[in-house]
C-alpha cells in the first residue's frame, strides 16, 4: 500500500475521531507520509477581548497539522515540545492555512516545521513541533 493511501486512512480515523478539530472548522486539503496541509475560516467565537483570533486557534491549527502529519507514516505518534510565533493578528473571516513539513524523522523522533499564513499568503504564525513516535503502528 502506498504511504498516501495509509496517510489518508490513518488521518480519517484520528479525524474522524477528533471533535475538537472538526468544532475548528478544519478543512483537509493535503495528507500524506510527514505534510498535512490544513485550512480553516475565524470565526467570532474564535476572537478574544481584543477583536483578535485567540493564540490558542492557530496553536490548535497547527497542533492538528503536526499530528496528522507525524502519524500518516502509519506509526502512532504523539508530540512532546511544541511552540509558535505569532508573527500576524487575525480577525474574523480569515481565511488561514497550516502547512506541514517534516525536518527530521528518525525511528524514534520527528521535527516538523508548520506555517500558517493568511488569504493573502502572508505568514501569520510558525510552529516547531517534536513528536516521539511510539512502536505501535495505526490499524487501517
Amino acid at each position: 500500500m502506498k504511504d498516501e493511501s495509509i496517510a489518508k486512512k490513518v488521518v480519517d480515523r484520528m479525524f474522524n475521531n477528533d471533535p475538537f478539530s472538526q468544532w475548528l472548522g478544519i478543512e483537509r486539503l493535503e495528507d500524506g507520509a510527514g505534510c498535512s496541509v490544513l485550512k480553516m475560516t475565524i470565526r467570532k467565537d474564535m476572537l478574544n477581548g481584543f477583536d483578535i483570533a485567540h493564540g490558542g486557534i492557530t496553536y490548535s491549527l497547527a497542533d492538528s497539522a503536526l499530528a496528522f502529519a507525524s502519524n500518516g507514516h502509519g506509526r502512532m505518534a504523539v508530540s512532546v515540545e511544541t511552540s509558535i510565533s505569532h508573527t500576524e493578528s487575525l480577525k474574523e473571516g480569515d481565511v488561514i492555512t497550516a502547512v506541514a513539513e517534516e525536518k527530521s524523522l528518525s525511528n524514534k523522533i520527528g521535527v516538523y516545521h508548520i506555517t500558517i499564513t493568511n488569504q493573502e499568503n502572508k505568514t501569520v504564525a510558525l510552529f516547531k513541533g517534536t513528536v516521539y513516535r511510539t512502536g505501535k503502528d495505526w490499524e487501517v
